[in-house]
């Protein structure tokens, strides 16, 4: 007995339908995979090419991206700024960023110093930290910024001492008046010669460098689509046997 399909029109939609967005979320994700590969690439070359030593010449961001650098001169003490919702190991608290002065120039690069532990009973006390005075060395990994997260509202301004929760070189350079490179310094080491006590933290978030997921979740989602297409047909053929009897 010949096997039959019976076609209806609203399962057809509804088939299409799922299987345009598996295959546009499948792409989607396939992107996203393809784009942490390339950083990750790029975060290799970086760590594998010399460090760059920092001067007083403006360099370009993109340039220096995932790069190692060093900068040597001294702390700007007054210019202290907190992020805030930074969690470590399960501890809530906030990563430090300080403007760092370039020897020789009036070149100035925003330095992410480490994390500090926050009090959840007094959320505006920080502990205290100590910073080199004199002319020290600090190396590490030139970011385009610091990492970002959600924000609500306006928060408060930028400003010496501030907790805040997103902060770029751009907006320090424009609230401090300081000539700044258009980067973090993601600190990697203590500075040298005299040393830090903000070692803890210094495991960077490396903004989620997991193409795996990303390809996992692709091959989810073109899944769904050949469910859909195997569905929609066995379907179709059980609609046309039953309809014989």
């Amino acid at each position: 007995m010949p096997i039959a399909f019976r076609f209806k029109l609203i399962p057809l939609i509804a088939t299409v339908l799922v299987v345009a967005l598996g295959i546009a979320l499948g792409n989607w994700q396939e992107r996203r995979a393809d784009e942490k590969i390339a950083t990750r690439a790029r975060l290799d070359h970086g760590a594998a090419a010399a460090p760059l030593a920092l001067t007083g010449a403006p360099l370009a961001a993109a340039a220096v991206e995932y790069r190692r650098v060093s900068a040597t001169g001294h702390f700007v003490q007054d210019w202290p700024l907190y992020l805030d919702n930074r969690p470590y190991q399960g501890r809530a608290g906030v990563y430090l960023l300080m403007p760092f002065k370039i020897d020789g120039s009036d070149m100035h690069v925003l330095v992410q110093r480490g994390w500090l532990p926050r009090d959840p009973l007094a959320r505006d006390k920080l502990p205290a930290f100590n910073t080199p005075t004199g002319t020290v060395t600090v190396d590490g990994v030139a970011r385009l910024h610091s990492g970002h997260v959600m924000e609500l509202g306006a928060g408060p301004a930028v400003a010496p001492g501030a907790i805040v929760q997103n902060a770029d070189p751009l907006q320090v350079a424009k609230a401090s008046g300081l000539t700044m490179q258009p980067f973090v310094l993601q600190q990697g080491t203590p500075a040298r010669p005299y040393g830090d006590d903000l070692r803890m933290g210094r495991e960077w978030p490396a903004s989620g460098m997991n193409p795996e997921k990303h390809q996992g979740y692709a091959f989810q989602w073109y899944a769904l689509a050949a469910m859909a297409v195997i569905f929609f047909v066995v379907n179709g053929f059980r609609r046309g046997k039953s309809g014989k009897h």
